[in-house]
């Protein structure tokens, strides 16, 4: 199917902007083995910028060991994570959402503080949120969820970020994909909106990419 816009490699891991930063601490992979199984991890980023400190994924229980140290080294504590967006639900997402007991998580439609304190998120439609951490659907697995910067990157080098989850695989998976999708046709506009949205996505199993628009301006929503 022709798309209105092709991908171009970031070449960098963080990605500065006025009011937040992105920083993936962990680039997600997908390496499929002879057997038919496959290694996967996703990608974990943090979003840095005033009052919060926000965390998207938390790649899979075996990252438990490095993920103190990834987040040490841009000068933060598991205890000063103040929320952590979960994309969805496969353990190479999920796996330590437990090291971070102080933050407010969201994972799919689920929100929680505290000990165990479950509040309604209003998100059920999937409305795109205009804060750090607020939801843009995926529907790579169902519920979907992810991280648009829309203000916070907007007027920086790098335009609008999307931290994305399984909505886009990597920069090049046009032809991978829609295998792995539970939802295609609801995956594929999902992935065109976030297209014609944002600037970078940091996908879930690959280095973060620039969006080039063959139609030349940013989609308004």
């Amino acid at each position: 199917m022709p798309r209105g816009y092709r991908t171009s490699p970031l070449g960098s891991l963080s990605i500065p902007g006025p009011l937040y930063s992105v920083h993936v601490l962990r680039v997600g992979y997908n390496r499929p083995d002879a057997d038919g199984s496959c290694r996967a991890d996703g990608s974990v980023a943090l979003v840095l910028g005033g009052p919060l400190t926000v965390l998207v994924d938390t790649g899979g229980p075996w990252l438990r060991p490095l993920l103190p140290g990834l987040l040490g080294a841009h000068g933060v504590a598991a205890e000063d994570v103040t929320h952590v967006v979960v994309t969805h639900g496969h353990s190479d997402h999920a796996g330590n959402v437990n090291l971070f007991p102080r933050a407010t998580l969201l994972v799919g439609f689920d929100l929680s503080r505290g000990e165990g304190c479950t509040c309604r998120t209003g998100w059920r439609g999937g409305a795109p949120g205009a804060a750090p951490g607020a939801p843009a659907r995926g529907r790579h697995a169902r519920p979907h969820e992810g991280a648009r910067e829309p203000g916070g990157n907007g007027d920086g080098p790098a335009g609008t970020v999307a931290v994305a989850g399984d909505a886009f695989e990597h920069g090049e998976d046009e032809e991978e994909w829609e295998a792995l999708s539970e939802e295609p046709e609801a995956q594929r506009k999902s992935r065109e909106g976030l297209a014609g949205v944002a600037d970078v996505i940091v996908p879930g199993h690959g280095e973060p990419f620039r969006v080039v628009r063959e139609w030349g301006r940013r989609q308004q929503q």
